[in-house]
């Protein structure tokens, strides 16, 4: 699969979720959408709403060295994206249309920060793959994504699924939780609260970044 040539986010985002309903046995494909449905009715991991304060956190970024929020809050508003990891599709897609903006994040005086629960080294990984130019953190055991109320437990109907398709989560993330942040994205002022917040238990919905941008000329 090819990004589209001048394409939205949620063009690519379409494209790829028609591809993989062509290539997936439809036993997976069923389970998925089971899992998605499920986690949606729990109620659980819903993420921070606008208006709430963002806990501060440290994490290391893609070269082992340590980012807190509220230092980069210190240079201005941050944008923060929960992204599941360099084997998602979908997350790569989204990696890579907020370097497409990047220069105009930069531009507004505002900071890009992403978080996945890969190791450092995968976030290095996914770092290089993307070219990306901005900071990509480790959430090791999920911690970070606790706190923001994201992290939810992948059922273990998934498991074989997942290692079928080689994304086994185990070697990914250095544990054999088989935990994950819902995606997420949120523009954190300078005072620490969400200007915006968009979360969705449906792993292949992601904001469009042209949304974060306008939030960013509103502050």
């Amino acid at each position: 699969m090819t990004e589209l040539q001048g394409s939205t986010l949620q063009e690519e985002l379409k494209a790829v979720e028609k591809y993989g309903k062509e290539v997936l046995p439809k036993i997976a494909q069923a389970a998925i959408e089971q899992s998605i449905e499920t986690l949606r009715e729990s109620g659980s991991a819903q993420g921070l709403g606008v208006g709430d304060s963002a806990p501060d956190f440290t994490l290391a970024n893609q070269a082992g060295n340590a980012v807190t929020l509220s230092e980069e809050l210190a240079k201005g508003p941050v944008i923060l994206t929960f992204y599941r990891g360099a084997w998602c599709p979908f997350c790569n897609l989204e990696l890579r249309a907020y370097q497409r903006i990047l220069g105009r994040i930069q531009v507004s005086g505002a900071q890009l920060l992403a978080i996945s629960p890969q190791t450092p080294d995968r976030s290095l990984t996914a770092q290089e793959k993307n070219e990306l130019g901005y900071h990509v953190l480790s959430d090791i055991g999920n911690r970070t994504a606790e706190r923001y109320k994201l992290k939810f437990k992948l059922p273990d109907a998934l498991h074989d699924i997942y290692r079928s398709l080689g994304f086994a989560l185990d070697a990914y993330n250095g544990d054999d939780t088989w935990e994950l942040p819902v995606p997420a994205t949120y523009v954190i002022g300078r005072q620490g609260r969400t200007e915006l917040a968009s979360v969705d238990p449906d792993y292949r919905t992601r904001l469009e970044p042209s949304e974060v941008l306008n939030v960013l000329q509103s502050l």
